[in-house]
C-alpha cells in the first residue's frame, strides 16, 4: 500500500488569471482535486495613448527613479516602446536613472532588457519600496511607477505629498474574468462549506470574488467561510491586504513564486482539515471531502462527508437525526428521510468498513468504537 500524496482528497480553487494551468498542475500532482475559476484577465494597454503619453514624456524627460513593479509589466512597458520606435531612447535614459525593483521577476525583466538594478527590497513589497524613496527624500525628483494592473494610490499619493513629480506608467490592467460564472459557481462552493482551500496569487483577484459574492448576497457568508475552515491561501502580503483587512487569516510562502506557493498549502493544508480515528477494525481518515479506509481512498459527496465528520467529531456519542441535519445540512431544506438515505449510502460507499456507522435504534447514529 502506497501513501497518498499530500493533497490526496482535498479539493483547492485556483483564481488565478496568469499560470494557471501551471498552478492548477503543481496542486493535481500533489493529490488535490482542483477547481479553476478565473477572478480577472489582463487586458494590455500597449496600444493606450496613455502608455504613449507616459513613455514619450520619459524620453523628453528623464525620471531620477524608475519603479519596476512586476516582470510582466517592465517586459511589456519595453516591447510597447520598441513597438512605438522609441525603445532604444527609453533605455538610454534610464542609464542615468536610479531603477528600484519590486522582486526578483521584476529585476529579471529591467536585465533582459540590458539595464541594472539599484536596489531590490527583500520582502517584495512596494510598502518597503516607499519607505525607501521616502528615507531618501523625494522632494523635487521626479518618480516614474511602472503599475500592476491597479492605481497604487497609496504609493504614488505618498510620494507626490513628499514633493516628488510622479509618472504613472499603465502598462496593463486588471478586468473582471469574461465569464464570471466559474467565479459565482465557486463563491458559492465556498460558503456552502463545499471547498478546502482558495488559492490567490494577485490583490485584484481577492477584490474581484468579493464584489462578486457580495452581487450574489453572499458577501458575509463568503468572508466568514474564509475566516474559518477554509484556507486562504495568498501568494504574497499584497495579495493577502484585503483579506487581513477583512479579518480573514491567510497563510503565505515566504517567497512569492507559485511553487513556494503550492508548498504552503501542502504544509498547511492537511493538518487543518485531516481528521484520523479508528472504528470496528478500521482506520478512518478524513481528508476534505474524501475519506481514506485503510489506506483507500473513498470519494464521498458533500452530505455523505457532513455525516461522516459529524459523528467523527463527536467522539462515539450518538447524533439524532435533527442533529445530523442542522451539522451536515445546515440552513438548506431537507428531512429526516434525507438523513437515512445519506447514511444508507454512506454505508454502500465505505463497503467493507460499512460497520463503522452504527444505528441506535429510535435514538440516531453513532460512530463505532474501536476494536483496540
Amino acid at each position: 500500500m502506497t501513501d497518498p500524496e499530500p493533497l490526496s482528497g482535498f479539493t483547492v480553487a485556483v483564481t488565478a488569471a496568469r499560470r494557471r494551468e501551471e498552478l492548477s498542475a503543481l496542486l493535481t500532482r500533489r493529490g488535490a482535486r482542483v477547481i479553476e475559476a478565473p477572478a480577472i484577465r489582463i487586458v494590455s494597454t500597449q496600444d493606450d495613448e496613455e502608455l504613449l503619453a507616459a513613455t514619450r514624456a520619459c524620453v523628453a524627460d528623464p525620471p531620477d527613479v524608475v519603479v519596476a513593479t512586476t516582470g510582466i509589466g517592465f517586459r511589456g512597458w519595453m516591447e510597447a516602446a520598441d513597438g512605438w520606435g522609441l525603445g532604444e531612447q527609453l533605455r538610454a535614459r534610464f542609464t542615468g536613472s536610479e531603477l528600484l525593483t519590486r522582486g526578483p521577476k521584476a529585476k529579471g525583466a529591467v536585465r533582459a532588457a540590458g539595464l541594472a538594478e539599484a536596489w531590490s527590497p527583500d520582502s517584495e513589497a512596494s510598502d518597503e519600496v516607499l519607505a525607501r524613496l521616502l528615507e531618501q527624500g523625494v522632494a523635487g525628483r521626479r518618480v516614474a511607477i511602472q503599475l500592476h494592473g491597479e492605481p497604487l494610490t497609496e504609493l504614488t499619493g505618498a510620494l507626490r505629498a513628499a514633493g516628488a513629480e510622479v509618472v504613472e506608467i499603465p502598462v496593463y490592467r486588471w478586468v473582471p474574468a469574461e465569464d464570471i460564472r466559474p467565479l459565482r459557481r465557486l463563491v458559492e462552493q465556498v460558503a456552502a462549506g463545499q471547498v478546502d482551500c482558495v488559492t490567490f496569487t494577485s490583490a485584484p483577484a481577492v477584490a474581484s470574488i468579493l464584489t462578486v459574492a457580495r452581487e450574489e448576497g453572499r458577501g458575509q457568508p463568503l468572508i466568514e467561510a474564509l475566516a474559518g475552515d477554509v484556507l486562504a491561501a495568498c501568494v504574497g502580503p499584497v495579495t493577502a491586504a484585503p483579506l487581513e483587512r477583512l479579518g480573514v487569516c491567510t497563510v503565505q510562502p515566504a517567497r512569492a513564486r507559485l511553487g513556494a506557493l503550492v508548498r504552503t498549502v501542502v504544509e498547511e493544508l492537511p493538518p487543518r482539515r485531516t481528521r484520523r480515528v479508528d472504528a470496528a477494525g478500521h482506520r478512518l481518515e478524513l481528508r476534505g471531502h474524501n475519506v481514506l479506509v485503510d489506506g483507500r481512498t473513498v470519494e464521498l459527496t458533500v452530505r455523505q462527508t457532513g455525516v461522516l465528520t459529524a459523528l467523527v467529531d463527536c467522539g462515539g456519542r450518538v447524533l439524532s437525526r435533527p442533529e445530523l441535519l442542522k451539522a451536515a445540512w445546515r440552513d438548506e431544506p431537507a428531512d429526516e428521510h434525507a438523513v437515512e438515505m445519506t447514511v444508507a449510502r454512506l454505508r454502500t460507499a465505505l463497503g467493507p468498513a460499512s460497520a463503522v456507522v452504527q444505528t441506535v435504534v429510535k435514538r440516531g447514529y453513532r460512530l463505532a468504537a474501536s476494536d483496540s
